[in-house]
């Protein structure tokens, strides 16, 4: 294939463009390299730039969160009404998310109970702090239903948003075309929100550079010693999902290569890792979803539902290790009642964990239900921006396997796409507005319309 045109100077070359993904690598390499560095040599002014930078970007993403959230919901609820059977695929998307999420907390139960993660720690119950906020089901229930239209937004609860938005969007359906105006309004806000996200994607890696210096040079890889099994618990629990459960899942149900899901999902999960959030990364995991072969408007839908319930991370891998663990420091025996206990937790609780960063609130509310102490969770706060990267990278896999799985079950899947999707960085990340054309299913071939939403990092929308 020949060289496009050199349109500088005679004789100069272009210089190469750096994909996204090796961006990306490189902000982690050089911030683990400056974090040991500020630990190493107690560098203040490197220890604040890298606080700094990291918490810069996290604001950045958190600006668009909230209406990102209530827009994304509003528009993707009024978007099945151009779905056939929306009831059936709406109900086999929840059906989906129930089932994948049980064999993830099956799996961190029986690794917990295999590896003993709170035996030989070290830890003792004095060391653990009872958490400022906590989960119960009667705050679940009751919390669901916002007392005003500003707070949920002002103080970023997700879970109200998302009722809020599907009110809105539930009321748009029912007043037909006289809530055109308002649709029409709502998608150009939800495009600006993502043409602004890719602007603050693009800066991810000068982000993940702070974000991870600052984990390194704050905790250090003396605190990860005392927890090195249930971390690696956490990771083991986790690949086994990504790469065992889901890949399983991709071919005997939806009968697909699972290899290539990986291909095309890739960046949404990357992202995910490195910037902590399911709910910043939804633009960007719609859009590979769309590239995928799934229907726009099924993607529409599923992709923002599952941002804010589906956590097979946060909500089932980890509560179940963290219940064993902190069962364990505190001398308390589980029975298979409890087992049974959590695993309910996981598959009904889940959207929870919309409301506050991490799985806080989520572990809160398995450790409430079975009568654990809440002291337990202080002892895992300090390491639980090293859990939370792969816990989201899990959860947003997640994100993109159900609709992936329920359109080629429900045949509405474009095989040719799923079959030729690319994780190129530009396929995936560039600017939608400059190299791509809006539209539905029809941009989701090959080499697709390009396209980029973007986005996540720990904001207290998910892990």
């Amino acid at each position: 294939m020949p060289e496009p045109a050199d349109s500088g100077p005679k004789g100069s070359r272009r210089i190469p463009k750096v994909p996204f993904w090796a961006q990306i690598v490189a902000g982690l390499v050089l911030g683990v390299v400056l974090g040991w560095i500020t630990r190493s040599y107690d560098v203040r002014w490197l220890h604040t730039t890298l606080d700094q930078v990291g918490h810069i970007f996290v604001q950045l993403l958190k600006l668009a969160v909230a209406p990102l959230v209530f827009f994304a919901i509003l528009v993707s609820i009024t978007n099945l009404r151009k779905v056939n059977n929306a009831a059936r695929l709406a109900s086999r998307t929840l059906l989906w998310f129930m089932i994948t999420s049980l064999v993830a907390v099956g799996i961190g139960l029986l690794i917990g109970l295999l590896t003993n993660p709170g035996a030989g720690t070290g830890l003792t119950p004095k060391d653990g702090k009872k958490p400022e906020h906590a989960g119960s089901w009667l705050d679940f229930l009751t919390g669901i239903v916002p007392t005003d239209v500003i707070t949920p937004f002002t103080e970023l609860n997700v879970l109200q948003i998302v009722f809020m938005a599907a009110v809105a969007g539930i009321a748009a359906l029912k007043l037909g075309e006289r809530a055109k105006p308002i649709l029409t309004l709502s998608e150009s806000v939800l495009e600006l929100l993502q043409k602004a996200l890719w602007w603050v994607i693009r800066l991810a890696p000068i982000g993940t550079v702070g974000l991870i210096g600052y984990a390194i040079a704050d905790y250090g890889w003396d605190l990860i010693g005392k927890y090195a099994t249930f971390t690696a618990d956490i990771y083991i629990g986790c690949a086994l999902v990504l790469f065992g459960v889901y890949p399983l899942v991709l071919a005997l149900a939806a009968k697909v290569n699972p290899v290539q899901f990986f291909r095309g999902a890739w960046p949404a999960i990357q992202l995910a890792f490195v910037s902590r959030s399911s709910v910043g990364t939804m633009p960007v995991t719609q859009r590979v979803t769309e590239r995928l072969g799934v229907p726009k408007e099924y993607a529409s839908f599923a992709v923002p539902f599952g941002a804010t319930t589906k956590m097979d991370g946060c909500a089932a891998i980890y509560p179940a290790l963290a219940a064993i663990f902190i069962a364990q420091i505190f001398g308390v025996s589980l029975s298979i009642g409890d087992y049974l206990l959590i695993a309910f937790v996981s598959v009904v609780g889940s959207a929870a964990t919309a409301g506050l960063t991490g799985a806080t609130v989520m572990l809160t509310l398995t450790l409430s239900t079975l009568g654990l102490p809440l002291e337990g969770v202080g002892l895992l706060m300090a390491i639980d921006p090293i859990l939370d990267m792969v816990r989201t990278a899990t959860n947003v896999a997640g994100q993109a396997l159900v609709p992936v799985v329920v359109a080629a079950r429900e045949k509405i899947l474009d095989h040719r796409a799923y079959d030729t999707a690319t994780s190129s960085p530009v396929d995936a990340y560039e600017d939608q507005g400059e190299h791509g054309e809006r539209g539905g299913h029809g941009g989701h071939g090959g080499h697709g319309t390009g396209g980029g939403r973007t986005a996540d990092g720990p904001l207290p929308a998910t892990a």
